[in-house]
């Protein structure tokens, strides 16, 4: 599905959303009640998919970008999903919660710039038993370790002040010792959550890049100092933190700049709160250049030298790849050896070369990622 060029905006928060559409059969919805109380919002409803396409059409011939809209319905499929993965790669098997299509921030890179051709951000509002989604779904009287999270298709939390997701979930997972939640961002927006008493095993966890690349690419985002900034409060309230290096992009001088975050980020925070960190370099499917290049006409990073792979997606070079995970990875333990780093896509090959495993599945992957959290961190009897 291709996507048409999208007029630039810049959307950060949800103070910048103009357009707020419902259902009125769900207004007393708590999601669609929290979404009603903001101000300086134009509000439509509508009473069926019909009405709605018409009040789309007249959004569009009114000049409305499709970020500025936020439509508020209930989400007709799989709640609960396993992360497709890469054909051919080892994935980490994560478990994912759709709870949101869309995204205030405008990256660049975004897969969603692929898949998504549906005009705003969709809020969905039929999310209140997600613990039952974790019971039918998950073995929660195992010693397996769940990583579980909302943040696939969406940024967690972004809108998490308004929505209360986080803080509704987490209440959830309480009684599951097994399930690490996380919520992965690129925002600042966790002051809301700070003063919750009983976190569990939540992460909070952000996506990490270079102060060019979020310049770049990264729009409406929060800075990088930002993030660090947020995830030393998180830390300091009790949280488990995670970080995500995703995409890694070359560029001259990329590598010092990368490794010098490494080096902020443990100056900035406890290394023993970090339960993971994930290593991915840029990649895209075959027919992602033509989209992203309507979108960003300026765009830079599918000038690179970038060949297909087994998934048959564009990626740097194996041997470069290899060595900017092992630059990354050997900063990363020069400061602890406590969180689980792995590598997000990659080949068998890749894998051995950077760390000296071989994993012939995901479920390997997956296990030694749980043995190595249940060994550091929740400590659960076998």
């Amino acid at each position: 599905m291709i996507i048409g060029a999208r007029d630039k905006i810049k959307m950060e928060t949800v103070k910048d959303l103009k357009v707020i559409i419902y259902n009125p059969q769900d207004k007393n919805n708590q999601i669609v009640k929290n979404f009603l109380k903001l101000k300086n919002k134009i509000f439509f409803n509508y009473q069926d998919e019909t009405f709605l396409e018409k009040i789309i059409f007249s959004l569009k011939e009114k000049g409305y970008k499709s970020k500025e809209v936020l439509i508020l319905k209930k989400f007709p499929g799989r709640i609960y999903q396993k992360c497709p993965g890469s054909p051919k790669m080892i994935c980490c098997n994560y478990r994912l919660l759709n709870t949101c299509f869309d995204c205030l921030y405008d990256c660049t890179y975004c897969f969603l710039n692929f898949y998504l051709n549906s005009f705003g951000i969709i809020q969905f509002i039929n999310l209140d038993q997600i613990s039952d989604e974790i019971k039918k779904n998950l073995d929660i009287n195992h010693h397996f370790i769940y990583r579980l999270g909302t943040g696939e298709f969406t940024d967690s939390l972004m809108m998490d002040e308004t929505t209360g997701l986080a803080k509704k979930f987490i209440k959830e997972s309480l009684p599951f010792k097994n399930i690490m939640l996380e919520f992965k961002t690129k925002s600042k927006n966790i002051s809301h959550l700070l003063n919750i008493k009983e976190k569990g095993n939540t992460v909070l966890a952000w996506s990490l890049n270079t102060t060019k690349a979020i310049k770049s690419y990264e729009k409406g985002t929060a800075l990088l100092a930002q993030r660090l900034e947020a995830a030393r409060q998180a830390g300091q309230a009790g949280f488990y933190l995670a970080f995500h290096f995703d995409p890694i992009i070359i560029y001259k001088n990329f590598m010092k700049e990368y490794l010098q975050i490494v080096d902020r980020l443990f100056q900035t925070i406890n290394p023993d709160q970090v339960v993971w960190i994930s290593l991915g370099g840029f990649r895209y499917a075959k027919d992602f250049k033509k989209i992203i290049r309507a979108k960003f006409p300026e765009e830079q990073l599918t000038t690179a030298e970038m060949f297909p792979g087994l998934d048959e997606k564009y990626r740097y070079f194996k041997k470069n790849r290899v060595e900017i995970y092992t630059n990354l990875k050997e900063k990363i333990l020069s400061y602890t050896k406590k969180p689980f780093i792995y590598l997000c896509m990659e080949s068998s090959e890749v894998w051995q070369a950077v760390f000296g495993v071989k994993y012939n599945s995901s479920e390997d992957l997956e296990k030694n990622f749980s043995i190595h959290l249940n060994q550091n961190f929740l400590h659960l009897d076998c």
